[in-house]
């Protein structure tokens, strides 16, 4: 399967499927579930979470999509506008990979938290004011 790609300013309300919409105003990508289950996959390009590529023709996605609250798990990865299917995970390696994103958007953040694996602003850092992320702000846009 290939995606072809749009850049637009805001992300349609009904997706059409085989096309990966590109909002670079709003720093996000969404497209149907590449299985056809047809759920809508929001991908927000973040230092923590994805990064896309455009190499002028088609555009590439990292790391993989996981959809795991999805009723159908799929997994794939889009690599110049191919979509490759990628093998399931288990319930633990989902565990565990949500354990990394938490821990790699804490320390990229600076996030405070009480508990195990408190991570803090460094000695001299400015913390920068709490604001919705850039998930939050992309759910908004979404759905009002």
């Amino acid at each position: 399967m290939r995606l072809e790609h749009r850049f637009v300013g805001h992300i349609p309300e009904k997706l059409d499927p085989g096309v990966l919409y590109v909002s670079m105003e709003y720093a996000t990508a969404a497209h149907s579930c590449c299985c056809g289950c047809g759920e809508e996959v929001v991908t927000p390009f973040t230092p923590t979470d994805w990064k896309m590529t455009f190499d002028g023709d088609k555009i590439s996605l990292l790391p993989s999509i996981g959809s795991w609250t999805l009723p159908c798990r799929s997994h794939y990865v889009i690599d110049r506008g191919k979509v490759i299917e990628a093998g399931p995970w288990t319930d633990e390696q989902v565990a565990v990979q949500r354990r990394r994103d938490r821990a790699a958007k804490a320390r990229y953040y600076g996030t405070e938290n009480s508990g195990i694996n408190e991570v803090t602003t460094p000695p001299g850092a400015q913390r920068q004011p709490e604001r919705p992320t850039l998930l939050q702000r992309a759910r908004r846009w979404l759905f009002g």
